[in-house]
């Protein structure tokens, strides 16, 4: 497995060679910094830290700053761990966008956005009760029946219900890496990706 930390700047578009258009998100992938080593023989697994963005030391704890500074890096805001790491790096090493080639096939996570308290209609696609007639009073957008009444004289479990939508941790396969720029640090990936424009997410592979 290989990874590296992102941020996600915005979504375009490019053409290719044979003139088709494709929608790509553009990433701003590292550079990271590798602050911890973890092997089977101390940990009992193989996997490395990397680190992303910059923190000042104020809002840093000290446990955090001696963690950075064996790495002899400063303060980061985004840490994450990706095990079985497929290239080897030492400790305070840098991962840029290069690990990825044009063509190549990646995953990315990121946490989709928050949408707030959203209705059935919204949140699982339900079509309404029905229309506006025959005595009927703004059902339009109602769940309708949720349950029986003697029997089984309660609500079953996963009932799709109004609530919470948005916010999750979302995995998209199959994702392509269009282009990538070393200079900027920016990778092309087709298609969407979960979340807002500056949020987080990690490409992996």
């Amino acid at each position: 497995m290989k990874g590296i930390i992102g941020k996600k700047i915005g979504m375009t578009s490019i053409f290719g060679a044979d003139g088709k258009q494709t929608a790509c998100t553009i990433i701003e992938a590292g550079p990271c910094t590798v602050t911890q080593v973890k092997t089977q023989d101390t940990d009992g697994y193989t996997a490395l830290q990397l680190a992303f963005g910059d923190k000042k030391e104020k809002h840093s704890t000290k446990a955090e700053l001696n963690h950075f500074a064996k790495a002899q890096t400063a303060a980061k805001k985004f840490v994450k761990e990706f095990r079985n790491y497929s290239i080897e790096k030492a400790l305070g090493e840098t991962i840029t966008v290069d690990i990825f080639a044009e063509g190549e096939s990646v995953e990315v996570v990121g946490t989709t956005k928050g949408k707030g308290f959203q209705g059935v209609v919204k949140r699982h696609g339900f079509s309404g009760v029905g229309e506006a007639s025959h005595g009927q009073h703004d059902r339009q957008r109602a769940p309708g029946s949720i349950g029986g009444s003697s029997y089984p004289s309660r609500v079953f479990k996963g009932m799709r219900m109004a609530g919470r939508m948005g916010g999750d941790r979302v995995m998209m396969k199959g994702l392509k890496v269009v282009k990538i720029f070393p200079e900027k640090n920016y990778i092309l990936i087709s298609g969407s990706v979960p979340g807002h424009n500056g949020s987080i997410v990690l490409i992996q592979k």
